[in-house]
């Protein structure tokens, strides 16, 4: 091999191994959001849900500041793509996220036991639903839905566990966001 080939290989190897380096470095450029629409949420558990990525966004409504309507929702987006979903609906009466009206909602639904607050509870492989008390204006219940990304990751069971530590940490959230006395 030539002086003149050796150098040609070592560049175009050079030039590969900087496309792969480049492609797969990846990581996050951005901060997880202490504020995700109009909550204060826990940032450790938040962050399981957010890819690598430039740029994330809160889009929808606040889930609070919802005025007359019952029903606030929104979205995080990582570089375009939904990530999460977040909606809290204000209910007249206590629903089983068990029931068969919610199971579409769900990939292989489990009942949420062990709750650390009144309520009801379901969790499938990128849905949970938790239902509980809230005695504010406009609302005697809450319904709490997340939904995530299912396809981010191949480890089911980690977020199932993950997405049921948000879902119990945000309802407190919400329910003192939204002055509920239960």
């Amino acid at each position: 091999m030539t002086r003149a080939t050796r150098r040609g290989v070592t560049y175009a190897l050079a030039a590969v191994v900087s496309f792969f380096l480049t492609a797969c470095g990846g990581g996050r450029e951005y901060a997880v959001p202490e504020q995700t629409c109009g909550i204060t949420v826990n940032r450790t558990t938040l962050d399981p849900f957010l890819p690598d990525g430039e740029k994330v966004e809160i889009v929808g409504d606040s889930l609070v500041e919802t005025g007359e309507d019952t029903r606030g929702h929104c979205e995080i987006r990582v570089d375009g793509k939904r990530a999460m979903y977040l909606r809290v609906s204000k209910v007249d009466k206590l629903y089983d996220p068990m029931g068969e009206v919610d199971a579409f909602r769900f990939t292989n639904r489990e009942k949420m036991s062990g709750l650390p607050f009144p309520g009801e509870g379901a969790l499938g492989d990128a849905a949970a639903m938790v239902n509980t008390e809230c005695t504010a204006p406009g609302a005697a219940y809450l319904s709490v839905l997340v939904t995530v990304d299912g396809t981010v990751d191949d480890e089911v069971a980690e977020r199932r566990r993950d997405l049921q530590a948000f879902a119990v940490d945000l309802v407190p959230a919400v329910k003192k966001a939204l002055g509920c006395a239960a």
